[in-house]
């Protein structure tokens, strides 16, 4: 019985050893023949760039009938060359075997355990997205890792058809400064060849003469349809090539199965079942970046403005822009306009002019129509706007900038996630395996049948066909669903027209301020909180200054019309400060009581946090602040426990992002320089560790993993190793308060001394700058969601709570975090999450992000094991969601 599984297989070097043998009966329960094959020595085996690559970075599955004892995935977590002591981890229940394999008189080479490469390919197809490039990185660095041969395909499909230098071998160093160029290295293009058998079957025989039986495939769900067609048509094809005479049967058999992995790249992000598609945040940058600019210039002239956005199919884009830019109309193709929508269109561009706003935004999606199916276009719009309300109107088309460009944090770190899990995915992967794709929910990365996928995604075309245009919106996801009911939440409604409120309350007064450092975003919370308490029939108050603001007393009401531009930009317009509200509780008391507050919103971190606790510790002596609190997480650290995201950190990663990309670029021209920079966060290593992903550092300094000197010595000797490629230069980001006696100056003397002759470094403080700038899309649409959803939130809150004319909420789930945890928004109280925090070092005791760590490390080429333990178990989407 052999010891073999697909796509890895266990080798030995040399003859096997009694002690190979007892060691191989230990792990499988026998002590049948394993696959044995000869290499003159161990190093050339694991030779690589760097030198002699240990086996502890190898993982690879012992899988076979139920004789044998132990199965799963296994990883050598210890390789000694000099007396040839291997040891073995099972990453699932950590079980260690080991033993000592010598030469004797009988063997006279050396009897070693080893990984066979396996082969895996990577194809792109149709329209480049920018993100691509990460994910070819991350695909082609953990192959390698795993002990992969990995080949790129040229073109596409079309590259898969042709062969020959189309496809070709890709090395560790070849992927280098990929991250922050857009579209995709390795090209893409239509293919029809790949339609027919013909083409198909040349594409089979190109992958069986290099034993390629693993393919990773980037593309929209044609092109991902076409990879399963492939894949359940792999037997026919062999059976063709064989009776042709164009692979031997003994090839055919070392290829009987073909395992596919799909990640989606499209900026429309019109595939369901995942959150986003890698391109899809870099193509929103770029929208926002023409709808800030085009603002401007519409308040001068007092202009109208449609902008058609991407979105044949799917009007994600423009939803979501409208979102971010406070547009005041969106046409998208899940959900056309009401009968009539001419008039009501005009009726609410003639309201806003009269509120004193001096220009209007309209975006439409290029796939838009009305409920006939008859297009929506730009001009339609341009030509209504000015015959019936005389205003001075320009329609601009953005086109294909939508696809171009540097592509954005989020979706280089997407990139590198989605990699990562393909690979991994493969691994795992089984003749019996339906093809997968690689998907994102909420932080998570999850696994959906790919022809489950795609089904949906027809379903929500058909529903869209049929006029189910509900049931179309639905079958987007919650995500899309969530975006298009806080859209209609907040748009196309006078609020002069509310007469009656739709809480069901009467004279309730909502307050709202900032707490702790500035950060983008936090005025598209405040806006969005505004408008919707407005239309809830709330009396809407913002405090000005913090918690030092109430207790003084700098509270006033506030209007729908003046927080109109209010998303796109960035500090805090409410001001704010960090000081905390228990040294002045008794003054705070009294305004609540003297403004008639009945609810507080507080937006901000870890004092907004602690803020909010000690409001409720003071609840027991001062019954005034006895009223529902939700605090919002906003801040560049992200360590506000309760969320796993916050409202400004992707503005600040992206800034950090955009430093390194420049210091990258200027370390390449002057070659052997090593970049040390310092980030903020406080004691949270959050966007040291993701601008580390985002940026392709090779070592990222945070509190949460401590280290020492030995940890530095290995980093130093790490780049002097490195500048023996043609990769000569260096990135090491430190996080602001990782460590009180390895400074950014200790740092930058250490390698500066320890690398003198092969490298000179450069430190760089980036400072307040990442609390600046305009808000990321993804910050003005998580900002706006998040507003929304605390103030419908207060307002149940406060209909449990009133009670004879007066609120009182004095249970602990009368004051929450909203936050996103894993796949949701959820509120969780403020003394639940009080056992979940370091107060001390003003972070969560637990942190999501910790387990992309090892990625980092695994991409920068150190040795260290990946926890696979946490196994991404396939969902299906049908069954989740319902059947239609």
């Amino acid at each position: 019985m052999k010891a073999t599984v697909l796509p890895l297989v266990i080798l030995a070097l040399g003859a096997v050893s009694p002690k190979l043998g007892e060691w191989l009966q230990q792990i499988t329960g026998t002590t049948s023949k394993i696959l044995v094959q000869k290499c003159a020595d161990l190093r050339t085996a694991t030779q690589d760039s760097y030198g002699p690559r240990p086996l502890c970075s190898s993982v690879f599955r012992i899988q076979h009938p139920s004789s044998f004892k132990h199965t799963g995935l296994w990883s050598f977590c210890n390789v000694n060359t000099l007396n040839m002591q291997v040891t073995l981890k099972n990453v699932k229940n950590n079980m260690e075997v080991s033993t000592f394999l010598t030469d004797s008189h009988e063997v006279k080479c050396c009897t070693v355990l080893c990984i066979i490469s396996y082969s895996l390919c990577m194809l792109f197809f149709l329209c480049a997205r920018t993100g691509m490039n990460a994910a070819v990185r991350a695909v082609v660095r953990v192959g390698i890792y795993t002990g992969a041969k990995v080949y790129v395909v040229y073109e596409g499909y079309q590259g898969l058809v042709d062969g020959r230098d189309h496809i070709c071998q890709a090395t560790w160093e070849s992927v280098s400064m990929m991250l922050q160029l857009g579209g995709t290295v390795i090209g893409t293009a239509r293919c029809q060849d790949f339609r027919t058998k013909e083409g198909r079957t040349n594409a089979a025989c190109n992958l069986v003469k290099l034993g390629i039986t693993n393919l990773c495939v980037i593309g929209g769900d044609g092109s991902l349809t076409g990879a399963n067609q492939f894949r359940s048509e792999w037997s026919e094809l062999l059976q063709i090539l064989v009776k042709a005479g164009k692979i031997t049967a003994e090839e055919a058999k070392q290829s009987s199965h073909l395992n596919i992995v799909g990640m989606v790249g499209s900026i429309d992000n019109d595939f369901c079942g995942t959150d986003m598609t890698i391109g899809t945040d870099s193509a929103l940058h770029r929208i926002i970046e023409v709808v800030d600019a085009i603002t401007t210039t519409a308040q001068s002239h007092q202009r109208a403005f449609i902008l058609e956005v991407m979105g044949r199919h799917c009007g994600y884009l423009a939803l979501v822009t409208a979102l971010a830019s406070g547009a005041d109309w969106v046409f998208i193709p899940e959900m056309p306009p009401d009968d009539g929508w001419e008039d009501h269109l005009c009726r609410r561009l003639t309201d806003q002019r009269s509120l004193g706003y001096r220009l209007n935004v309209i975006i439409v999606a290029e796939g838009a129509t009305d409920r006939f199916g008859k297009p929506i276009t730009c001009d339609m719009i341009k030509n209504l706007v000015t015959k019936k309300l005389g205003f001075d109107t320009r329609a601009t088309i953005l086109g294909h900038v939508q696809r171009g460009g540097t592509p954005s944090a989020f979706d280089r770190i997407l990139g590198s996630r989605m990699g990562v899990e393909a690979v991994m995915a493969l691994l795992e992967a089984t003749p019996e395996t339906p093809a997968c794709v690689v998907s994102l929910s909420g932080n998570q990365a999850v696994r959906l049948p790919l022809m489950e996928c795609v089904q949906v995604t027809k379903d929500v075309t058909k529903a869209m066909a049929d006029g189910r245009f509900e049931e179309a919106v639905k079958l987007r996801g919650k995500s899309f669903e969530s975006n298009w009911n806080t859209y209609k939440l907040l748009a196309h409604v006078n609020p002069a027209e509310v007469k009656v409120t739709m809480s069901g309350l009467f004279n309730i007064n909502i307050g709202i301020m900032n707490v702790g450092a500035p950060c983008a975003g936090m005025n598209a919370a405040v806006r969005s909180a505004v408008r919707t308490g407005i239309l809830q029939g709330h009396h809407m108050l913002v405090i000005h200054d913090g918690f030092e603001g109430l207790a003084h007393g700098h509270i006033e009401p506030i209007s729908w019309a003046a927080v109109g531009n209010w998303t796109g930009e960035g500090g805090s317009n409410l001001g704010t400060k960090r000081t905390l509200p228990r040294s002045m509780i008794e003054d705070i008391s009294l305004n609540v009581a003297k403004f008639n507050i009945h609810a507080l919103v507080v937006i901000g971190g870890f004092e907004a946090f602690v803020g909010g606790m000690d409001l409720v510790t003071a609840r027991e002596k001062y019954e005034e602040l006895c009223i529902p609190i939700v605090v919002i997480p906003a801040t560049v650290s992200n360590n506000v426990p309760g969320s796993d995201f916050s409202i400004g950190a992707d503005t600040a990663l992206n800034t950090i992002t955009t430093t390194c990309d420049r210091i990258k670029q200027s370390a390449a021209g002057t070659k052997r320089r090593v970049f040390i920079i310092e980030t903020m966060g406080g004691y949270c290593g959050y966007l040291a560790t993701m601008a580390g992903l985002a940026g392709g550092a090779d070592a990222a300094y945070i509190y949460e993993e401590p280290f020492g000197i030995h940890d530095l010595e290995v980093n130093v000797e790490h780049l002097v190793e490195k500048m023996k490629t043609t990769v000569k230069r260096g990135l090491v980001l430190r996080n602001e308060k990782c460590n009180p006696n390895y400074t950014t100056d200790f740092i930058f003397n250490l390698y500066s001394e320890e690398g003198k002759g092969v490298f000179d470094c450069r430190k760089n403080v980036l400072g307040h700058v990442q609390q600046g700038g305009t808000p990321s899309p993804f910050d003005r649409n998580f900002g706006t969601k998040l507003g929304s959803k605390a103030i419908l939130w207060l307002t149940d809150k406060l209909k449990e709570c009133y009670r004879h004319g007066r609120i009182f909420a004095n249970t602990p789930d009368s004051a929450c975090v909203l936050g996103m945890r894993k796949k949701a928004l959820v509120f969780q109280s403020l003394a639940e999450l009080k056992l979940n925090s370091d107060f001390e070092h003003r972070i969560p005791k637990s942190q999501w992000w910790l387990k992309l760590r090892p990625i980092l490390k695994i991409l920068a080429k150190y040795k260290v094991s990946l926890d696979i333990s946490e196994k991404t178990i396939m969902e299906s989407i049908i069954k989740k969601r319902g059947v239609i």
